[in-house]
């Protein structure tokens, strides 16, 4: 029996992968992703059926949780945003070498105009690059559906599936209809072992099959529900518009497209249908959320030359998110009149929490570093405390992307740097922080690590941390000298003691770690909520 919800694109996506059997869903919290693995962990289907749905170390890990269960015949969910996509790579890419058991999607949140990112990445080129199917919904129905018919994919021909959505899709609503779930598959191993043995014997008959493969995904793509070519009376322009950005189009003609529209959200690139668009119309729109990936590969797929409009053109923007105003100009319409900005709402850049802990910790570091070291560099990372960069702390000097805290400040004090200080949270330190600090403690560097404990994954809501309650064993275990592992808890009462600490470790030559440790003041208020 189908009824009707108000979901989120993430909700949608999620309550489609549980009533398409998912068994597993595995994944490091990441904006716009983090809401589909919270949505499976309060479902009660998941409940019920005790699906996997713990929170993983990093997305790496996730991947290959993943991979194994799809070895053992059950169907396998990742989740992370676009960055996270490099995390994985080297288990994302050799999946499509020892293919699927279980049905197995790989779900990238991209998030153009990076409201939440460092970097504005296409996850479609991943999928091209791996030679994985890619399937990439336009509305929060189609992503319900999707989500299904693409386990369904992953097992009918033995391969992942990449499934990329955008922050507009993940984080908008919509009335979706969902349906009844269907059972979990049960146990069931691969009819070909061998091709899960990547042993290069095993690997050049497998990657020749591939691209075979590839050919009938793109025969799929031509035949594909989710692909269609609506014809139109005015020729001179073809428009192929792909994901969520078909819905940026179609809003500009409520009456109806005049031009034959190609909505795209399947990929190989189904090169027939677009080569029927390019026989009968004079030229060409491209309209894609992200990179100008079809842009470029539908330049080469052309047997004749014809005009191509998109954002390598410039008729779209080359950066940042479409919106149904930001095409109208490639689609020859007028621009809309826009209502000046509110002089009363004046933007607020975002701060640290009041009575957060990492405020004390940089206000600490700070007062030491400005006082007794004048040349000190300090390299941080990704997490609630890189707002440190900010008024009024102006605290750190790099951050660049997870885990890079510590090797960049290893990599400074090789060249030379004293003192080289890293600031990292608790979850980056374990998600990909704890193999640069055994590279510091094989070579004996001299850096003075800063592992900033909030006791949770901070930056995307609260989520469990891999490593809560264990940092020191970790550190030690890494081969830190006990005696230079040193824990200080961030109060304004407590400051004597942390400058004094902090100035002990960079005064120690070689590896020392200094863990700040205080509940994040959001986690602690729904804590004290709940008693």
């Amino acid at each position: 029996m189908m009824k009707k919800e108000l979901l989120l694109g993430d909700e949608a996506l999620a309550w489609g992968a549980v009533n398409a059997g998912l068994s597993g869903v595995f994944a490091y919290p990441g904006t716009p992703s983090t809401e589909i693995t919270e949505f499976i962990q309060m479902h009660p289907v998941a409940r019920e059926r005790g699906i996997h749905c713990r929170w993983s170390a990093n997305e790496k890990t996730a991947m290959e949780a993943a991979l194994g269960m799809s070895f053992v015949g059950k169907r396998a969910l990742v989740c992370m945003k676009h960055v996270g996509m490099n995390v994985c790579a080297d288990a994302f890419v050799n999946s499509a070498m020892t293919g699927a058991n279980g049905g197995l999607v790989v779900v990238a949140a991209d998030d153009p105009s990076m409201h939440s990112s460092q970097n504005e990445q296409d996850s479609r080129f991943y999928g091209k690059f791996a030679m994985i199917p890619t399937f990439e919904p336009s509305s929060q129905q189609e992503t319900y559906e999707m989500i299904g018919a693409a386990f369904d994919f992953s097992e009918k021909h033995q391969i992942p599936v990449l499934m990329r959505i955008t922050t507009r899709m993940a984080h908008s609503r919509a009335v979706v209809e969902v349906g009844e779930p269907r059972p979990q598959n049960e146990l069931k191993y691969p009819e070909k072992p061998r091709q899960w043995i990547l042993m290069p014997g095993n690997s050049r008959v497998r990657y020749k099959t591939l691209i075979e493969e590839n050919k009938l995904f793109e025969q799929e793509a031509e035949r594909s529900p989710f692909n269609r070519y609506c014809d139109g009376p005015d020729k001179s322009m073809g428009i192929i518009a792909c994901g969520i950005a078909y819905n940026y189009i179609m809003e500009n003609f409520p009456e109806g497209c005049p031009f034959p529209v190609l909505k795209l959200s399947q990929y190989p690139l189904p090169t027939a249908l677009v080569r029927r668009m390019a026989s009968e119309c004079g030229s060409l729109l491209i309209a894609e959320e992200g990179q100008p990936v079809i842009e470029e590969m539908i330049r080469g797929v052309l047997d004749t030359p014809l005009p191509i409009k998109g954002r390598l053109s410039g008729e779209l923007p080359r950066t940042g998110e479409l919106t149904p105003d930001n095409v109208r100009g490639a689609l020859g319409l007028p621009a809309r009149e826009v209502a000046p900005a509110s002089q009363i709402a004046q933007p607020r850049p975002p701060a640290l929490c009041m009575g957060c802990g990492h405020r004390d910790m940089y206000t600490a570091l700070n007062e030491v570093l400005h006082e007794h070291y004048k040349t000190a560099k300090v390299f941080s990372d990704i997490g609630c405390y890189t707002l440190g960069s900010l008024a009024p702390f102006h605290a750190i000097d790099t951050c660049v992307e997870m885990g890079a805290s510590i090797t960049m400040a290893k990599g400074a004090a090789d060249g030379g740097q004293f003192p080289s200080v890293a600031v990292i949270g608790d979850s980056t330190f374990t998600h990909s922080g704890m193999t640069g600090l055994l590279d510091a403690v094989n070579e004996g560097s001299n850096i003075t690590v800063v592992i900033s404990d909030n006791l949770t994954t901070g930056m995307t809501g609260g989520q469990d941390s891999a490593g809560t309650g264990r940092l020191e064993q970790i550190c030690a275990g890494l081969g830190v000298d006990p005696a230079h592992i040193r824990v200080v808890v961030p109060l304004p009462k407590n400051m004597e003691e942390i400058r004094r600490t902090i100035r002990e470790e960079i005064e120690h030559k070689g590896v020392s770690v200094i863990i700040p440790r205080r509940e994040c003041i959001q986690t602690a208020k729904r804590h004290n909520a709940k008693k």
